[in-house]
């Protein structure tokens, strides 16, 4: 096991062991135990009580983050020319469709998101090995395929993220930056939890929301108190 840096003994020396922090406090407390010189991105990691490995059970979904992530999303859609303006309008950072499928295929990924047109998705399916292990391979259930591509842009731009259950029955999602207020982060936070929540699936029996754990890039991870999110 890897020996802690004394920064990350003063860390985690302020986290009371064994306690479950509500998620006010632990919002506040995470950018207490902030110590790294650069803007440290803020992750909630949430363990469900669903057994990914069957389809009733999967949970997916996406969700506006009131306050964004803090993080600038680069965005490439992958559109007909009559639909390039409007594109680039909303905020695009590279727009086009061959040129940039050719690229895709040589190998460059340098982006975050890739917005689409239904289509579109038949020239995309052979870049399938290619985008799917990256986690950019567009969806309709992500709003990262549909007719509306200004609409899709502007919302990813302003802070709309997509989640997935891991194999593992984690939720890890990125809720904002260290440099955010308090009050941001917990709103986030709130709304990302809300929103699972909501994506309940029938099938999962016992208790859905198993563990909350709260970490910024370099800090030790606080634990939550289900109740008190």
């Amino acid at each position: 096991m890897a020996k802690l840096t004394k920064k990350q003994k003063e860390a985690a020396s302020k986290i009371e062991k064994n306690k479950l922090y509500s998620l006010k406090d632990a919002a506040a407390l995470i950018k207490v135990l902030a110590s790294a010189k650069f803007d440290e991105s803020v992750d909630i990691a949430v363990r469900l009580g669903v057994d990914p490995r069957k389809a009733n059970q999967m949970v997916r979904g996406v969700v506006t983050l009131p306050h964004g992530t803090g993080k600038d999303v680069k965005v490439l859609a992958l559109v007909t020319p009559d639909k390039e303006a409007e594109a680039l309008a909303a905020g695009a950072d590279y727009v086009g469709l061959d040129d940039y499928l050719q690229k895709i295929k040589d190998g460059w990924t340098d982006v975050d998101v890739i917005i689409t047109m239904p289509a579109v998705m038949g020239k995309l399916g052979p870049l399938g090995r290619i985008l799917g292990p990256r986690g950019l391979m567009p969806n309709p259930k992500t709003g990262t395929v549909t007719m509306d591509v200004a609409k899709a842009v502007a919302e990813v731009k302003a802070g709309k993220i997509d989640f997935k259950v891991d194999k593992t029955g984690i939720v890890h999602a990125g809720i904002g930056k260290v440099s955010f207020g308090a009050e941001q982060i917990y709103d986030n936070a709130h709304e990302i939890i809300q929103t699972l929540i909501k994506l309940k699936p029938t099938a999962a029996k016992g208790t859905y929301i198993k563990g909350i754990h709260l970490t910024s890039t370099m800090s030790p991870a606080i634990a939550l108190d289900p109740k008190a999110v």
